[in-house]
């Protein structure tokens, strides 16, 4: 779980991007009764579609893939609401800059507009996780600290290798020639022990750090 805030609450979720936060469970900042929330995964993240229409069958649940349609309903739904929608991404090996103005792009196609927030971890999720080192440390004692000191916050350097080299035997070198879902087994497992020991309040990652303070500044007062 994630500590030191008071209005921590679970949110049931499942898998994103191979992910799990806590025991199957993803915790978003709320402040209880006045706001209401929910998370929705999904198996990929994609591509966004040429012209910017969704003609990808839903069922595959491909993020990207089917943002242009989501975006649209939303914005149509919630129009009358004070919601606001905040949408996570792996940058992965995208330029973050464009990436982002490709997403506003497409927000400003809306019309209506939902309330919307793209945040982006760079590079991956697990650069969340590897800015906390007292996490990384009290899930997997045995964590290599040297190769630690050497990490800058959010750098574009294979983000999960390098989670792998820290906590993995053998690092990201043996890993790396398992079968893709043992993998994903494997990040899975260091995001929910990992996870249950972030410290929200202390994590050096400022892409996890944005996506935090987005929540906290959209909280009902």
């Amino acid at each position: 779980m994630f500590r030191s805030r008071k209005f921590l609450e679970p949110v049931p979720r499942n898998y994103i991007s191979g992910l799990k936060t806590g025991k199957d469970a993803k915790w978003a900042v709320v402040q209880q009764p006045l706001d209401t929330y929910n998370t929705i995964s999904y198996k990929g993240i994609g591509r966004l579609p040429r012209d910017l229409k969704t003609t990808q069958d839903p069922s595959k649940r491909i993020l990207l893939e089917q943002l242009p349609r989501l975006l649209r309903g939303y914005g149509k739904t919630y129009q009358s609401y004070n919601a606001i929608l905040i949408v996570v991404l792996d940058c992965d090996w995208r330029n973050c800059i464009e990436f982002k103005r490709e997403l506003v792009r497409l927000l400003k196609s809306c019309n209506p507009k939902p309330t919307t927030y793209f945040r982006i971890a760079i590079e991956e999720m697990e650069a969340w996780l590897l800015g906390d080192l007292k996490a990384i440390k009290s899930a997997y004692p045995y964590l290599k600290e040297r190769d630690y000191s050497s990490y800058v916050q959010d750098s574009i350097i294979g983000t999960w290798e390098k989670l792998a080299d820290l906590i993995y035997p053998g690092g990201s070198l043996v890993l790396s020639k398992k079968p893709f879902f043992e993998i994903g087994k494997h990040k899975a497992e260091w995001a929910q022990q990992i996870g249950n020991e972030l410290d929200i309040d202390n994590n050096r990652s400022p892409s996890f750090n944005c996506f935090l303070k987005t929540i906290t500044q959209n909280r009902t007062i």
